[in-house]
């Protein structure tokens, strides 16, 4: 419903991670499968979540009497451990653990070093044929026919950095986290409560706002995002004021807003 809502392209998803075992985080996971049959898919799918998810989807699956036209890949990791889960050619996805009731992970998108920019006028200027270029923005010093050496420093520059983003909920504070998201880009954090409500984040091993907030200055990240807020609260305004005077920039964030990552 909320792909629809949204206005997503579901069948373009082909990773999932799910983080822990709460059914906020994976009840609509056969759901979203089951459409995804139902529309036609076969193309595989990868799961990544903690030891029980893999039995779980079964369970549901078989219960119902459903067999999809596609298969699914389920990769269960010790939400204790930390390492890498994906990797392709843009990106990678590294896991660590968080400190909730349950086991429970954090996951980081690395996205990769991109291409130079080339300097199509120096280039073209110097006698650089067009199939060479491609090589000179992936880094990549280029001989051509005549013995002439073109050195990709001088036909090119460095584009934009790579962009890091961390994903941290549920957990409770939990400064151990830090070494794993440090200097990353943007930090989203739970913050479920504020501070007037501390001895209920114990209890339930959630964070508030200002918790939030020390975690993003101890981490040196370049934004805080918060969210999973208690339905208590009617936005995220009390948050935002209890979090800015320790890391100014924070937000509260909802879902079906967009939030544009950028290093440049």
């Amino acid at each position: 419903m909320q792909f629809r809502k949204l206005g997503l392209k579901f069948q373009k998803v082909d990773q999932i991670l799910i983080s822990h075992l709460h059914g906020d985080h994976y009840f609509g996971l056969v759901g979203l499968l089951s459409t995804m049959h139902m529309l036609g898919r076969t193309r595989s799918i990868q799961i990544y979540g903690p030891k029980g998810l893999k039995e779980i989807v079964e369970i549901q699956l078989y219960a119902a009497g459903s067999r999809l036209s596609f298969d699914v890949f389920t990769t269960e990791v010790a939400p204790e451990t930390n390492g890498l889960l994906y990797e392709d050619a843009k990106i990678k996805i590294t896991y660590f653990p968080l400190a909730h009731k349950i086991p429970t992970s954090g996951f980081i998108i690395h996205q990769k070093e991109k291409d130079r920019k080339l300097n199509i006028d120096q280039a073209q200027l110097d006698g650089v044929k067009i199939e060479y270029f491609h090589r000179l923005k992936k880094r990549e010093d280029v001989i051509d026919e005549d013995g002439r050496l073109f050195r990709f420093e001088d036909y090119t520059t460095t584009g934009c950095a790579p962009c890091t983003y961390a994903f941290c909920s549920d957990t409770k504070y939990h400064e151990p986290i830090v070494e794993y998201i440090k200097g990353v880009d943007v930090l989203y954090h739970e913050a479920t409560f504020t501070e007037l409500l501390l001895d209920r984040a114990i209890a339930t091993k959630h964070s508030t706002a200002r918790q939030a907030a020390e975690i993003a200055k101890l981490a040196d990240v370049g934004q805080l995002l918060m969210g999973h807020l208690s339905a208590r609260y009617d936005d995220g305004s009390e948050h935002e004021a209890e979090a800015r005077p320790i890391f100014e920039n924070c937000l509260f964030v909802q879902d079906g807003e967009t939030y544009t990552i950028q290093t440049c």
